[in-house]
């Protein structure tokens, strides 16, 4: 079996460290990881991606056109952006938040309407969830990203992996309990 994710955000979201935590996971299971990031104008609000290929043996993680099984996307409109890369039987993860990007921001361009009804009438299998609220209920809106990490981990079915021992390693002490009931929150969502 080989897997492959894209995960899609914007700057500050916490992509590239669920994708850190996934790799790991993935890899203390035994399966061949390969995973790559690209940036882009992170530091000011723009696109975050990290692609992530694991199975019994990966040569790249490049994932092309219509390639990715699973399209992880920490905003909705990065979701628009990245579906061509989802292929026809994928599975679309999608945060239900808004996050403006310049363009809107300086009144440029307004942010599109009905995005979610876009997204359901192209893809098969969609997951929503707004990890937004659920970690302001929590009391840290910081940890969405977790809560996001605990819905794709239930999604691909890898619950049997330790991924408290993979929050821990990667987050400070002081946030370990509440990103635990984040990610706890995401795998019942």
């Amino acid at each position: 079996m080989e897997k492959s994710l894209l995960l899609v955000g914007v700057g500050g979201q916490g992509t590239i460290l669920v994708s850190k935590i996934l790799s790991e996971g993935l890899l203390e299971e035994g399966y061949d990881v390969k995973m790559s990031e690209i940036h882009g104008m992170s530091q000011r609000g723009g696109s975050v991606t990290t692609q992530i290929r694991f199975g019994e043996k990966v040569y790249s993680p490049t994932i092309n056109t219509g390639e990715a099984d699973v399209l992880v996307s920490f905003e909705k409109l990065e979701a628009t952006r990245y579906l061509s890369n989802l292929s026809k039987d994928g599975t679309l993860i999608v945060n239900d938040v808004e996050i403006w990007p310049l363009p809107v921001l300086s009144g440029l361009e307004e942010y599109p309407e009905g995005i979610m009804e876009e997204l359901n009438s192209k893809v098969k299998n969609v997951i929503s969830i707004n990890a937004g609220t659920i970690a302001e209920e929590l009391g840290e809106p910081r940890s969405q990203n977790i809560v996001m990490l605990g819905l794709t981990v239930k999604a691909l079915g890898l619950e049997n992996i330790d991924w408290v021992s993979k929050i821990k390693k990667f987050l400070p002490e002081k946030v370990h309990e509440v990103n635990i009931k984040a990610f706890e929150r995401g795998l019942i969502s």
